[in-house]
């Protein structure tokens, strides 16, 4: 679909520009998709009724003894990741790291890459200052509904940061918490800055105008 509204934007003379969306989608519409097997939900039910009955150290084990490399790269956290290996390694019987995403951009496209971003410190200011507008807005209390509604961190949406921290800390003073959220927030920034570093051909630029100007420079004199 994607594919289809650029090359209609493009006939008509207009650049597409595509925004957003989670960096593995980014990166399989410029690199195109991997050549993973298809998910089965068979499977997909067994890995989940396995995760609920032993926990993810059990899968993280069963991942590692045949593809270590996979293992290690997984975030201790991501669940959803390391549930999809399993969910690889059952079906397809081979090593998920043999599926791994493409680093090269797909043949018939152009891509102008642009990333934002800003220094570190700037960066940890502004997370602070999230936190603390988080906090002053009610997180706290939107926590306590939920669980009186019946939600708990064996619900997916719960397990994100902002709210995993309340289930983990639920015995600690406001501040931990919000401390714990801020720490976890930094970590995620940090491995989001590694992931993107790895698109082809990305250009950084600081969200002020001269670094503006001198992207669409960029974009003019490739274009």
């Amino acid at each position: 679909r994607a594919d289809a509204l650029c090359n209609q934007l493009s006939a008509q003379g207009i650049l597409p520009i595509l925004s957003g969306g989670t960096g593995y989608y980014l990166m399989n519409f410029i690199c195109g998709l991997p050549t993973s097997p298809p998910s089965s939900r068979a499977i997909r039910a067994q890995v989940g009724r396995d995760l609920d009955e032993f926990g993810p150290q059990v899968l993280r084990e069963e991942l590692a003894e045949v593809d270590p490399n996979a293992a290690a790269r997984i975030h201790e956290r991501d669940i959803y990741r390391l549930t999809r290996a399993i969910e690889i390694l059952r079906t397809s019987g081979k090593p998920p790291s043999l599926f791994a995403p493409k680093k090269a951009i797909r043949s018939g496209r152009k891509f102008i890459v642009i990333g934002i971003t800003r220094s570190r410190e700037e960066l940890h200011v502004r997370i602070h200052e999230r936190v603390e507008a988080m906090m002053k807005e009610g997180l706290a209390s939107e926590i306590e509904k939920l669980k009186s509604l019946g939600y708990s961190s064996k619900d997916p949406g719960l397990r994100a940061i902002g709210y995993r921290e309340f289930f983990e800390l639920e015995e600690d003073p406001i501040e931990r918490i919000s401390s714990a959220i801020e720490l976890h927030t930094r970590q995620y920034a940090k491995r989001q800055m590694t992931f993107f570093r790895a698109l082809p051909g990305i250009i950084w630029i600081e969200p002020y105008p001269a670094d503006f100007y001198r992207v669409l420079k960029e974009i003019g004199s490739n274009s």
